[in-house]
């Protein structure tokens, strides 16, 4: 039989061979998932052994890893905003710096709307991170999410059920603003948020293999200058926030001073960008 042990330094050595750059870490995260252990758990018992079917399973998603595979897709979750997520293969996977336009919607409702009901649009959901976590965290919310997948959409009903908050979000299948277009909800929002493709279509080639070959190209290409859906965003969103309603979107590291002049020029007040936990622009907002 094999031990836990054993197998982590097998996996490890296999990861390094195929630089990939955590192989300590991600052969872990591996095993502790397969076994459905904590993490302490393989440093407690490194010499208890494991089954057949386990060391198959762990060798098979290994094989994924060295193929540059992001790890979320083999264990299919994504933590964000301290709560678990599902990912699959054709959704967009949570990144961290992301937390920082959840956290700053959240920051404006209590300092401006709390107690009272709000109303939140996310555009292009995906995997329903940002308006599933707003829906826990702002209980007097109601939301919609809309996406052009149906896969993403699948997988944000999945995301939203688990954390009991399905009852308060409203899916649409659709591009940007199309599925609630001529419908009567012009002027009712207090937020639009949205984290849209935003790089540029002769970059997304040269994207690290784990982005480029696996994550969804629809969610990464943002047009000839990464600026194409902000620009339709922006100018659409006017007619469905309320007076003194707010627009968020989360941007690329260099995209600061272009998207405020986009919100600029379409008498977006109070424009601002934060900063992520690296220094970079990565949320630019405006009230109307």
């Amino acid at each position: 039989m094999v031990s836990i042990g054993q197998l982590l330094r097998e996996g490890t050595e296999k990861l390094q061979i195929a630089d990939i750059s955590t192989p300590r870490l991600d052969a872990e995260v591996l095993l502790y998932d397969l076994l459905d252990v904590e993490r302490i758990y393989l440093h407690m018992y490194p010499e208890r052994e494991v089954s057949k079917k386990v060391q198959e399973s762990f060798w098979c998603r290994i094989e994924k890893r060295t193929n540059h595979m992001p790890i979320q897709y083999i264990v299919n979750k994504q933590e964000f905003m301290g709560l678990d997520f599902k990912v699959e293969e054709g959704v967009l996977i949570p990144r961290g710096d992301t937390e920082i336009l959840v956290e700053k919607v959240i920051n404006i409702y209590e300092n401006n709307y709390s107690p009272n009901k709000v109303k939140i649009m996310d555009i292009g959901t995906g995997s329903g991170a940002i308006v599933v976590s707003l829906a826990k965290y702002i209980n007097n919310s109601l939301l919609t999410a809309i996406d052009i997948s149906p896969k993403a959409l699948d997988v944000a009903k999945k995301n939203a059920s688990a954390h009991c908050v399905e009852n308060r979000i409203t899916f649409l299948e659709g591009s940007l603003f199309s599925p609630i277009h001529g419908k009567d909800e012009y002027k009712t929002y207090d937020f639009i948020i949205s984290n849209p493709p935003y790089i540029p279509r002769s970059v997304v080639e040269t994207l690290h293999p784990g982005v480029k070959d696996y994550e969804p190209r629809l969610a990464l290409d943002g047009g000839e200058d990464g600026l194409d859906f902000y620009r339709e965003i922006t100018i659409a969103a006017k007619d469905y926030l309320k007076d003194e309603g707010w627009l968020l979107f989360e941007i690329g590291h260099d995209q600061g001073e272009s998207v405020c002049r986009l919100l600029n020029i379409n008498g977006f007040r109070k424009v601002e960008v934060l900063k992520d936990l690296a220094g970079f622009d990565r949320v630019v907002l405006g009230k109307k």
